[in-house]
């Protein structure tokens, strides 16, 4: 078929993960390598480690939704925000610390002093929002992919800490799922280790020794943690070394429904990220698919865009949603942020070699036929067709859809605006093809 393994399309797509947490490419695979040789160390068996490998891959899965509120509450960057709020421990003084250098900084003087105010009043309702919408999701997601109740509950548990004071449900000690352990040290591990060496790691595992962590679980990591574990972490692409772990206790068939399944979910960590985008990825596959039957596209290769389709914004988790759900203009550098979210697109589809095709097509959705458009400026000839259905879909879902600046627009006037584009920005056919189909949706508002 694809000859794609399940390991190869997870570890691949955890590096959207990484992004949409602010997290440096590969904080997901090298929290699975340093969990799994926890895992090892305790004597889980083939089984329970298959469960621990996707966990700790897909522990950040529901961490896109929660970017908005986060934007919301501290009028701030939610990609840099959740990358120090990584680093904070529980005491007083570090707690107010990251409120008052991460709230409001660029608000006028009064909101931002409302926005730290609330925060302070109502900080402990606050995260256990936040949280709770983080764990929940990911935990939905992953019953989505396929994977045990064991792994959704080794995600849905992550911030759960070792003396009971985490959330969301105040589990303490081993009433901790194991899976949800080792991947909190995991990602302490990383993050620390990322940021100051082993040995700000072996501080940070003291300070948090029976407080977030589980005693037993730091004293395996630190027992297999020689030279060669800190240089292995330190190196370059820590995949291949990765994908090497996975366990073959199970072998799951990658059969063409479930990676549709996979594309799917994926679709919904995206589209979970900002309130204006829910479901976008799942109707622009739609229009994709009913536009690319109509212009006689053969069943195989319509399925296997209708993936690119679902996953063609999944560049956008790395764009913070103080630029995504901005009301006003935005200014340079924040268009150069948006911009860049197809080339994310390519790159995060581009690490699965079978997708290596897709990812092209799905980078290149916001290309235009006059050489205008983004990221490569590429003129007609080299946008492919597949390329030019996505984009007309997207175009046609962006404007119907409602946004921070505007509400929704009806269908025909959306057909006006488009028809106005057609062979500078948009393919003639692709849009007779999607005025063609229009009709087989459900009733819009027109």
């Amino acid at each position: 078929m694809h000859g794609l393994r399940l390991s190869e399309l997870i570890s691949a797509l955890s590096h959207a993960l990484d992004i949409t947490e602010g997290q440096p490419e590969g904080h997901c695979s090298r929290c699975c390598w340093i969990g799994m040789q926890v895992g090892r160390r305790i004597g889980m068996s083939e089984d329970e480690l298959w469960g621990l490998y996707y966990t700790l891959l897909l522990k950040d899965l529901g961490c896109s939704s929660n970017a908005a509120r986060i934007c919301e509450l501290y009028m701030t960057n939610d990609l840099a925000f959740k990358h120090d709020f990584k680093t904070v421990g529980d005491s007083l003084p570090q707690v107010l610390n990251f409120v008052l250098s991460h709230t409001g900084l660029r608000a006028p003087l009064a909101e931002r002093f409302r926005a730290v105010l609330n925060i302070l009043r109502n900080g402990r309702d606050l995260a256990d929002e936040l949280i709770q919408t983080r764990c929940q999701r990911g935990a939905e997601i992953a019953r989505l992919l396929r994977f045990p109740e064991s792994v959704a509950a080794g995600i849905y548990h992550l911030d759960e800490h070792y003396n009971g004071k985490g959330r969301p449900d105040g589990l303490a000690g081993e009433a901790i799922p194991l899976y949800s352990r080792i991947a909190l040290l995991a990602q302490v591990t990383d993050v620390f280790h990322t940021s100051g060496g082993a040995q700000a790691v072996a501080e940070e595992l003291q300070r948090r020794r029976g407080q977030w962590l589980d005693p037993e679980l730091i004293d395996a990591l630190l027992a297999v943690a020689d030279a060669g574990f800190w240089q292995q972490l330190a190196g370059g692409d820590i995949g291949p070394a990765v994908l090497a772990l996975e366990p073959g206790s199970r072998l799951v068939p990658l059969d063409e429904d479930y990676l549709d399944d996979i594309a799917a979910a994926f679709g919904q960590v995206v589209d979970s990220k900002s309130p204006y985008t829910s479901g976008h990825s799942a109707r622009v596959a739609l229009y994709v698919d009913l536009m690319a039957e109509t212009m006689g596209i053969g069943a195989e290769r319509r399925r296997w865009l209708k993936r690119g389709a679902l996953l063609h914004d999944i560049g956008k988790l790395g764009v913070s949603n103080s630029i995504l759900d901005k009301p006003g203009k935005l200014d340079g550098d924040e268009w150069a942020a948006v911009q860049a979210h197809a080339m994310y697109t390519e790159t995060i589809l581009g690490r699965i070699d079978a997708f290596g095709e897709l990812a092209r097509i799905a980078g290149a959705h916001h290309e235009r036929l006059d050489g205008k458009g983004y990221p490569r400026g590429l003129s007609a000839q080299d946008i492919t067709l597949e390329t030019r259905i996505i984009t007309c879909a997207d175009i046609f879902d962006a404007i119907t859809a409602a946004r921070p600046y505007r509400g929704a627009v009806p269908v025909d006037e959306t057909l006006e605006i488009m028809e106005k584009t057609v062979g500078s920005a948009i393919d003639a056919e692709c849009f007779a093809a999607l005025k063609a189909c229009i009709h087989r949706l459900p009733p819009m508002r027109s």
